[in-house]
């Protein structure tokens, strides 16, 4: 057996599964590489609903008038909520208070009693506070915001965690933004997006090698959606560096038996 046919048999073959084995995809990691830079013009966003209020969902809210001291009571102005009025909750490492939105969609609120929120907007909820708020003082101001909106992003990323933002109106970027953006091993072209529906749960896959996804109606996330990142077969081939260190060590030693048999 000569070094010709022993290299074809042995060898290339060992290179050829440890260069497999340890190759890390690096297609398609560019976002939205169907654009032409040559020709780029505006792209029209897929419309966006005001997210409404929902059952257990932390409702921060203020009221403001000339006299503060007037609406003390009211508002949340420590970190300690009031006792039946409003509750606490922990998102990772974040403490929210605020009001909570009972059963029934009710918010018991000091001197204003209970509030049916559920269903309305943020927007439609500060109108309603307002109304009843102006039985007890002059000219209130509301403002009412969600305490609790959250975005789950998992999978690979660079930081993993729920996140709650302060702003209602959040996009697929914004949350993978927040997550420190994807590894070089998310497979860009396959996100999973999972949303409540009521009693059901919803799955929808977004590309984000692609232009269309910023027009797609799930570009606006939701309040309690969740993102997973699915790992490509890089991540796979880095995850097994053990078997690969073998290869190449059993090809190493391959080498060395041949050319010493070459030699005898």
């Amino acid at each position: 057996m000569n070094i010709k046919h022993l290299m074809t048999r042995f060898v290339y073959p060992l290179v050829f599964v440890g260069l497999l084995s340890s190759c890390v995809v690096t297609k398609k990691t560019v976002y939205f590489n169907n654009i032409d830079t040559d020709s780029l013009k505006a792209t029209a966003l897929p419309q966006y609903h005001d997210p409404v209020i929902q059952p257990d969902d932390i409702l921060s809210i203020t009221i403001q008038t000339i006299d503060p001291a007037s609406t003390a009571v009211v508002n949340q102005v420590s970190a300690i909520p009031a006792v039946g009025a409003s509750s606490a909750s922990t998102v990772g490492n974040q403490v929210i208070t605020g009001f909570l939105v009972d059963k029934e969609g009710n918010v018991s609120i000091p001197m204003l009693g209970n509030i049916r929120l559920a269903g309305l907007t943020t927007y439609e909820a500060r109108k309603l506070i307002a109304e009843h708020a102006s039985r007890y003082f002059k000219d209130p101001t509301v403002q009412v915001r969600f305490a609790n909106y959250k975005i789950t992003v998992l999978g690979e990323v660079a930081r993993p965690a729920t996140y709650t933002v302060p702003n209602e109106k959040v996009t697929l970027l914004d949350a993978i933004g927040l997550a420190g953006d994807l590894t070089i091993y998310g497979k860009r072209e396959n996100v999973l997006l999972i949303r409540d529906n009521g009693d059901e749960k919803e799955f929808v896959r977004l590309d984000l090698n692609s232009s269309a996804t910023i027009n797609s109606p799930y570009f606006y996330l939701k309040q309690n959606d969740v993102i997973y990142v699915e790992p490509g077969k890089g991540k796979v081939a880095a995850t097994n560096a053990a078997r690969t260190q073998t290869i190449s060590i059993v090809s190493s030693i391959i080498s060395v038996l041949i050319v010493a048999l070459t030699r005898l």
